[in-house]
């Protein structure tokens, strides 16, 4: 990317730059398969790099089905079939918003619910939702939450005495 001038001085050579944006996002794939274009060669990395990262959520990071602590089989077979069950929810969910589940996460995980005592009782709250939440709700079609949860009224012991 660099080149030396005649006086010696680095510049950046702005062709090797070109050529190499031009690179940029491409995939270099190779197959003996001589009977299949292009695009389905594309689509099948594509589709087994999304199995390999299924595989791999489902046993180190986002769905967590190690350590298993079931001795019975069913109670095995439960465990395993619920992880599954929840990483197919993960894609979906994925698939919808069209974000990674991280982000997702990360961004649902920004709501909050507070819970305020007063001498009338206690009610619970949740913040105002982002674009983004409302955006991820609505992709996949879920109801926005309420803004105000179990309003609890006081009790006569709870109240303060008037002297």
């Amino acid at each position: 990317m660099l080149r030396r001038t005649a006086t010696g001085k680095l510049r950046v050579d702005k062709a090797a730059v070109a050529h190499e944006a031009h690179l940029d996002g491409k995939f270099l794939l190779r197959t003996d398969e001589e009977s299949l274009s292009a695009k389905d060669i594309a689509l099948g990395y594509k589709s087994l790099y999304e199995a390999e990262r299924g595989w791999r959520d489902l046993k180190k990071t986002t769905v967590n089905i190690r350590p298993v602590y079931h001795r019975r089989e069913d109670h095995i077979r439960a465990h395993v079939q619920l992880r599954w069950l929840a990483l197919l929810v993960l894609r979906v969910a994925e698939i919808r918003v069209g974000d990674t589940w991280r982000n997702i996460r990360g961004e649902l995980d920004r709501m909050r619910l507070v819970t305020m005592a007063t001498s009338q009782g206690a009610v619970s709250q949740r913040n105002k939702l982002t674009p983004s939440q409302r955006r991820i709700l609505g992709a996949l079609e879920l109801a926005e939450p309420p803004r105000c949860f179990d309003f609890t009224p006081a009790s006569d012991e709870d109240r303060p005495q008037a002297p």
